[in-house]
């Protein structure tokens, strides 16, 4: 008899391991399925419809690697490619999800883009000092009006999915208990944003990620933060978005 492995947010374990013992990554990685890509339960109507094929151009793709935050450009902070080895999946292709209009909150959570992008690239931000709490960037580009829409899908799935949901991949489901939508002021030049926390339950342990959505344009810039030592450690974990390294990046879009 299969048994599906349950894992509480398979990057944020990884990472916790990667990033504590060496710190490795890389750098650049432009919007190729480096620790993101796309699809999910076709069949269910309320889904926001991922694009098998996204629009992707070499000319997108490049100009995401100029404005995303390079290794040393935020004072107490390394940017890195995340670890390819450590990923819940690495398109929406392979999410299903038991309540299929939740998938945005599943892909903001595991690296992914949103609705059908262009062209898209991921960093992860620690602090040098050593804190466990990581904050990713996706950062993402679009056709004409297609980021609102992302957007919208967003809020949408937000709304809607307050009493959790599980995703799965292969055969690791990521159960999330709850989702909460907080404040979210747009920083300056930016067209909108969206945010929200989900919580995870871990051997009787509540932990709490926070997602932030930005979008200038037809670009958005996607925040996630997880203290990952915290499930190593079994403690409740309260993760907080980096402003540093939220500000650094809004300032090279905004």
């Amino acid at each position: 008899m299969k048994r599906t492995r349950t894992v509480l947010a398979v990057p944020m374990l990884a990472l916790a391991t990667a990033l504590t013992l060496s710190a490795c990554g890389g750098s650049g990685g432009s919007g190729s399925d480096a620790s993101s890509g796309s699809k999910t339960a076709d069949d269910a109507k309320d889904k926001p419809k991922a694009s098998a094929a996204p629009e992707k151009t070499a000319d997108a793709a490049a100009e995401l690697d100029r404005f995303v935050l390079s290794k040393s450009e935020v004072k107490g902070f390394t940017v890195r490619e995340p670890a390819k080895g450590y990923v819940f999946a690495t398109s929406q292709d392979q999410v299903k999800l038991d309540k299929p209009v939740c998938a945005p909150i599943s892909y903001a959570t595991n690296q992914l883009p949103l609705g059908s992008p262009q062209a898209h690239v991921t960093r992860v931000a620690a602090e040098v000092a050593g804190s466990a709490t990581f904050t990713y960037i996706t950062l993402t580009t679009y056709a004409d009006g297609k980021a609102k829409n992302a957007l919208a899908g967003l809020s949408k799935a937000i709304d809607s999915c307050g009493n959790g949901f599980t995703a799965t991949s292969g055969k690791t489901a990521s159960p999330h208990s709850s989702v909460t939508g907080e404040s979210a002021p747009s920083p300056k030049g930016a067209d909108e944003s969206v945010a929200f926390r989900t919580t995870i339950k871990h051997q009787g342990v509540t932990h709490t990620l926070r997602t932030q959505a930005v979008r200038y344009g037809d670009k958005v810039a996607l925040y996630y933060a997880v203290d990952a030592m915290a499930f190593t450690q079994s403690r409740p974990g309260n993760a907080k978005l980096a402003t540093a390294v939220m500000a650094a990046q809004n300032g090279k879009l905004g």
